[in-house]
């Protein structure tokens, strides 16, 4: 890619912003929903679906950093153990939700661009992320913590 050229923004839709530095991804309400519960997921906050109230519910929390009026037991949940969720910026499940939610669509956009291909590894059954430019040399995304300790378990 040339150095000159300007990435392009992810965009789906004008019900959610992120924006960092001069990127401004922009969501449908479905799309910014789906990619909280992945990040959720991928956190370990979650182990399975969520139901309508409880992803509402992530998404205000993801959103607004808290839930004040909680929708379900999974709002009930974060208020109960928010001194666990919450934290130095850099450790805060608020922080992390936003920042897989914004990679995630980082990475569809680069994807979209050709600058990324999709790659399936048989060894460990997972999808990863490759440089076609670069021989198909894959990328490795940073680790995220876990917050399997105080996960929302549906009753």
């Amino acid at each position: 890619m040339d150095e000159t050229q300007r990435r392009g923004n992810y965009d789906s839709g004008e019900d959610f912003v992120l924006e960092y530095g001069e990127l401004r991804f922009t969501f449908n309400e479905r799309d910014f929903g789906e990619r909280c519960e992945q990040a959720a997921l991928k956190l370990g906050f979650v182990h399975g679906r969520l139901g309508e109230n409880e992803l509402d519910d992530l998404v205000n929390l993801s959103v607004n950093g808290e839930i004040q009026a909680p929708a379900s037991a999974l709002g009930e949940h974060v208020n109960d153990c928010w001194p666990e969720l919450c934290g130095p910026s850099d450790r805060s499940l608020v922080h992390w939700l936003r920042r897989l939610v914004f990679r995630s669509a980082w990475l569809d956009q680069r994807v979209k661009e050709g600058e990324l291909d999709i790659a399936f590894c048989v060894d460990t059954q997972t999808f990863g992320y490759v440089q076609p430019d670069r021989g198909g040399e894959a990328i490795e995304l940073s680790p995220e913590p876990s917050w399997d300790r105080v996960a929302y378990m549906p009753r």
